[in-house]
């Protein structure tokens, strides 16, 4: 006679049922490569950017534009004072000079490019006029694997997708299976509530491996990005990156009757990880008020240990007051989710 266990049946379930809905494919592994792939072709080596200036007609304006186009990145057109405004205010420009017994420059000092383009072109003005820097300097431009912002990026991407795939992949299920009456008849079954729970954890964690493969191979592959650290490592970080954020997904799925309500409440959970947690940039740039909130957060602890190990090769070990404080938000998320779990 063969022997059931309630929670390998339910996880073959589980997997079975994943495999058989396409949509959730592609969002849980078509998605996040299309992303990675997007990015980085956004943010990958390119030429040097032009800077789109304007000069206001004047007697001097020929003058203007004739040592500006002695440099490539300058693209110059002159207008009158009505459509440089215009042109400025719809990004068409990003800076306006105004000619005269000295130059304006007419800007928006809000707009990165357009205090970029400010600096540019003074210099460029200054040495025109017979300016000569007392210090000579040089650049060079760092563009090997390893140090671009795409390497930075791929980290970031992966632990986003491990946060949005664990929480809706077991948040969104639990409520849906609620609505439509199927948790009621689990009931009725030799079933425990833990099985059932860790069930949809097991599943989770057997799906997100091969996003980790994805997401790094298509870095690796695509965009050269350098994998230092020790693929077991890397995997185990994961793991316990999923399990952490599967176990936030069971809290907020324990009672919500309404896919409108869990929607809500995981996006309340996850839009301020995807803002102050480093997916894009450094969490450091952020305040040094907002720091304990962001350093408490989940997700900043596991960017900043996959950064760690697969950029810079760090060992597991190095990373255990991290391991630590993830394993405290699955752990106590999965427990209270143990707790407040109704079945209808």
């Amino acid at each position: 006679m063969t022997k059931y266990h309630p929670l390998k049946e339910l996880l073959g379930a589980r997997l079975r049922e994943f495999v058989r809905e396409p949509a959730a494919v592609f969002w849980v592994y078509g998605f996040p490569l299309l992303l990675a792939i997007g990015l980085g072709i956004a943010f990958r080596n390119r030429p040097v950017e032009q800077v789109y200036v304007d000069v206001q007609e004047h007697a001097g304006a020929s003058e203007v534009v004739r040592s500006l186009k002695q440099r490539p990145e300058f693209v110059v057109e002159t207008h009158s004072a009505t459509e440089c405004r215009d042109r400025l205010r719809l990004g068409k420009s990003s800076l306006v000079v105004i000619p005269g017994d000295s130059y304006t420059f007419l800007f928006d000092p809000t707009r990165p490019e357009s205090a970029l383009a400010r600096e540019k072109v003074n210099d460029a003005l200054q040495r025109a006029a017979g300016r000569r820097d007392p210090v000579q300097t040089s650049e060079k431009y760092m563009t090997e694997p390893g140090a671009r912002y795409i390497d930075f990026l791929v980290p970031g991407l992966l632990g986003m997708n491990l946060l949005g795939s664990g929480m809706w992949g077991v948040g969104f299920v639990i409520v849906d299976m609620r609505v439509r009456k199927l948790l009621k008849r689990f009931v009725a079954t030799p079933m425990s509530r833990s099985d059932f729970l860790w069930s949809l954890i097991g599943g989770r964690l057997a799906f997100m491996i091969p996003e980790v493969v994805i997401i790094l191979g298509a870095g690796a592959l695509l965009f050269k990005v350098a994998v230092r650290g020790n693929p077991l490592s890397i995997l185990v970080l994961s793991l316990l990156g999923a399990t952490s954020f599967a176990g936030l997904g069971l809290l907020v799925a324990c009672r919500a009757q309404r896919i409108e309500t869990v929607s809500g409440l995981m996006n309340l959970i996850m839009l301020p990880m995807w803002m102050l947690s480093g997916i894009f940039f450094s969490p450091d740039r952020f305040p040094g008020v907002l720091q304990p909130l962001i350093q408490a957060l989940p997700l900043t602890q596991l960017n900043y240990a996959l950064r760690s190990v697969i950029l810079e090769g760090a060992s597991l070990m190095s990373q255990g007051w991290r391991l630590l404080i993830l394993a405290v938000w699955g752990g106590v998320s999965f427990i209270c989710a143990l707790r407040w779990f109704r079945w209808n």
